[in-house]
């Protein structure tokens, strides 16, 4: 029997350790060729000298179970490095099919003591490295579907003539959010911003390349790794089975949405962990109002959005906090 991703390649992006490190794995388990990346600083705030050890440690136990996988040391923040990265897996591999980004780093603070470094660094990593991969894989998966197209396109049908056979692509994009941007963590304002951009790229990269073939989904993980240690602090890891917060319990959904068998999943937001997977329904209006006249005045808005925010629980904001109680019952 064939494994779901066998035959085809893939790129992970902070793949040295934690979440990255268990969805490289993954996919290798699941018959995928793997090209491991990781910058591999040492400190969760992207400080330290870089090193090629994490990557290449994951790179090698691919290997030792009978994978195929190689490593890159690159920075995805850095659009060459980023080029250089995609480009690498359609050399070694042929193509690319599969593209998981995860990269990232924290560094919280309030938004009133936050600096101007501390924002950048933060939405540089995460939401430039992720437009960054994206941006040369889509690229690669246009150039393929234009290929295919115009090599199907002369193609005999029975009776004579010729005929559009299309140019569709085999892609998927992972791109990884959080629940910070869902429920608007207080003291990680960078870090929400930057994850609530990646939801916004994904649902466009979804829309624009699903001619080609390609699906591009974003998840909200929760799990125990070097950059949430002292968020999950208080919570023991049980003495027997999984740990709840187990990066292992994100890693198959990342497998399956990368597999051919989620080929109807896209532009979709999921939250995943302990063993438990919630899809996360699109914003709605709540309420409409329109002016009696060519526009509003200020007493028509105070009467009308006044009224209403009356009504409305006090403290209540757009952000969905009730996520963070989410559990598998």
């Amino acid at each position: 029997m064939s494994l779901p991703l066998e035959g085809l390649s893939a790129v992970v992006t902070g793949a040295g350790r934690g979440l990255g490190r268990a969805e490289a794995l993954e996919l290798a388990r699941l018959g995928a060729a793997v090209v491991v990346n990781d910058f591999g600083q040492p400190g969760r705030d992207g400080s330290g000298e870089a090193s090629a050890g994490p990557a290449e440690e994951v790179a090698a136990e691919i290997r030792a179970a009978g994978g195929k996988a190689l490593s890159h040391t690159g920075d995805v923040a850095d659009f060459r490095q980023a080029g250089e990265l995609i480009r690498l897996a359609i050399a070694e591999f042929g193509k690319l099919d599969v593209l998981v980004n995860n990269a990232g780093i924290l560094r919280d603070r309030m938004v009133f003591s936050m600096t101007e470094e501390e924002w950048d660094s933060v939405i540089r990593v995460h939401l430039k490295g992720h437009f960054n991969t994206t941006h040369f894989a889509a690229a690669h998966w246009r150039e393929r579907s234009k290929a295919n197209q115009e090599g199907r396109e002369a193609l005999p049908q029975k009776g004579g003539g010729g005929r559009r056979a299309g140019g569709a692509v085999y892609g998927r994009i992972v791109n990884t959010s959080s629940e910070a941007f869902l429920a608007g963590s207080a003291g990680q304002p960078n870090y929400a911003a930057a994850k609530g951009g990646i939801v916004g790229l994904t649902t466009s990269t979804a829309l624009a390349l699903a001619k080609y073939g390609v699906t591009a989904n974003a998840i909200c993980p929760r799990a125990r790794t070097r950059m949430t240690e002292d968020v999950f602090a208080g919570l023991e890891r049980p003495e027997g089975g999984l740990d709840p917060l187990a990066p292992e319990h994100v890693a198959p959904l990342v497998g399956y949405l990368a597999s051919p068998a989620a080929a109807r999943v896209n532009g979709q937001l999921l939250v995943v962990h302990g063993g438990m997977v919630a899809v996360v329904e699109r914003p709605r209006v709540a309420a409409k109002f329109d002016s009696k006249q060519d526009t509003f005045t200020y007493d028509e808005l105070d009467a009308l959005l006044g009224a209403h925010y009356a009504q409305q629980p006090a403290g209540e904001t757009f952000a969905a906090a009730e996520v963070l109680g989410l559990k598998r019952t």
